[in-house]
């Protein structure tokens, strides 16, 4: 099998290939994920029955990891929209910031609906709301557009359990750290999300909005769920998650909970809540109805998910890591300058292709296979290589990306316009969470 240099340059080229499989050729990116899978194993004359059995192991691992979480997360996300459920805790948060605070509020209230709802439904079910708060607050509805699409963007990419950061974490043998990842992806998402309300504000003053071509559907506060309803299935799995890490961190055993603070239980618990979130006049058609949208919803992000894994499978089973590890070492200088790396190739992945559940896979595929080399001891680590990813993913969206025609048509923004700001606010806050990642980095080390 090839090593050394020629191997990095097959691996750059398999990158290169799926960039140019999903962008020119227009293929499906799992259908490019798998069409790599066989190039680069076929070129570094990897044995037929390693690199098959690599595939499908790395397909079943990540599958066995991620699935149900997917799947269950998506019946959340479906659940809150359609009930009006997100649209509740869109009104709440705006009334609790007050008028004069409309920028603010519009992006928290996207950052908290993205965790379970993904940034284009989040982005149609709320612009009819941020037109109205921008109407009330006396505020650029521009400047209100965007700070809503940041704060969607933000957590998409950082906070699981959405499928980015998720698929990351199991791609990279993070899993058990999931409580550390949420708690890291929160707190950098605060100063990123205060970032984009800024950029948005000076931004969106100059931009004159057209008539939106697709309207957000109306919905009266009468026929929204009550807030605590709303809330319990998007909070509850948060606090169960991090509540198990805490006990594990400080070293309490307790089976029962260590069983529920699990993600599979903890998102399926929140699930079971989600349901519970159909009308009294709804009927269980209705909820079936939902449920098989949910499915349906999850399936493409499982697959694309699964060909990461895949890919990963395959250069988990190349000499890579033994290569780059004598370079890499186990000191702290190479991990930063891996951070670097992968958020480099997740930023032109993202740029490349347009998704960023895609560069986010596979990046976390890359750097899987050089975890072991670089001797990370702490869920804190992993974490930070999870932001690293997702601040990589943030940069840039534009005209490849469908939330940018999201935004650009739900928002009434010309996609001139949409690309000055949108496209650069994304690179601005993808750079921020570098920075960040970078910072915390430098004084996890130093202490």
């Amino acid at each position: 099998m090839l090593t050394g240099i020629p191997l990095l340059l097959l691996i750059v080229a398999s990158i290169v290939l799926i960039v140019l499989a999903s962008v020119k050729w227009k293929l499906h990116p799992f259908l490019a994920l798998i069409l790599a899978c066989f190039f680069l194993g076929l070129t570094v004359q990897m044995p037929m029955d390693v690199l098959l059995n690599s595939m499908t192991k790395g397909f079943g691992d990540l599958m066995a990891y991620i699935g149900l979480i997917v799947v269950f997360g998506s019946v959340i996300g479906v659940f809150l929209e359609r009930s009006g459920a997100a649209l509740r805790i869109a009104h709440t948060i705006s009334d609790l910031f007050g008028r004069g605070k409309s920028i603010a509020a519009i992006s928290l209230i996207g950052a908290v609906v993205s965790i379970p709802v993904f940034c284009d439904s989040g982005f149609i079910l709320l612009s009819g709301l941020s037109k109205k708060l921008a109407k009330v607050g006396k505020q650029s509805q521009a400047a209100m557009g965007l700070a809503l699409a940041t704060g969607l963007y933000t957590t998409h990419t950082l906070v699981p359990p959405t499928p980015g950061p998720i698929a990351v974490a199991g791609n990279i043998g993070a899993e058990k750290y999931l409580g550390t990842i949420i708690l890291w992806g929160i707190g950098f998402s605060i100063p990123v999300l205060w970032l984009g309300q800024l950029m948005a504000k000076r931004l969106g003053k100059n931009i004159s909005l057209r008539q939106a071509e697709i309207q957000a559907e109306e919905r009266f506060s009468s026929e929204l769920p009550a807030l605590w309803k709303a809330l319990l299935p998007i909070l509850l799995p948060i606090a169960l998650i991090a509540l198990g890490t805490l006990t594990r961190f400080l070293g309490i055993e307790n089976g029962g909970l260590h069983f529920l603070s699990h993600p599979v239980v903890a998102i399926f618990i929140g699930a079971l809540l989600a349901l519970f979130l159909l009308g009294p006049t709804s009927t269980a058609e209705t909820g079936k109805g939902w449920f098989t949208e949910a499915v349906k919803i999850s399936g493409p992000i499982l697959i694309l998910t699964g060909g990461g894994g895949a890919f990963g499978g395959v250069l988990k089973a190349t000499p890579l890591k033994d290569y780059v590890g004598v370079w890499l070492g186990s000191g702290d200088m190479g991990g930063f300058w891996v951070l670097v790396a992968v958020f480099i190739i997740a930023a032109v992945l993202k740029s490349a292709q347009g998704s960023s559940t895609s560069a986010m896979v596979v990046t976390a595929t890359l750097l899987a296979p050089l975890v072991p080399a670089l001797g990370w001891s702490s869920p804190s680590d992993y974490a930070l290589a999870v932001m690293a990813i997702g601040g990589g993913a943030m940069t840039v969206s534009h005209y490849n990306d469908s939330y940018f025609w999201v935004v650009s048509q739900f928002g009434g923004l010309s996609p001139k316009d949409t690309h000055r700001s949108f496209t650069l606010l994304t690179g601005i806050q993808g750079v921020a969470v570098l920075v960040l990642t970078l910072l915390a980095w430098g004084l996890l080390s130093f202490f």
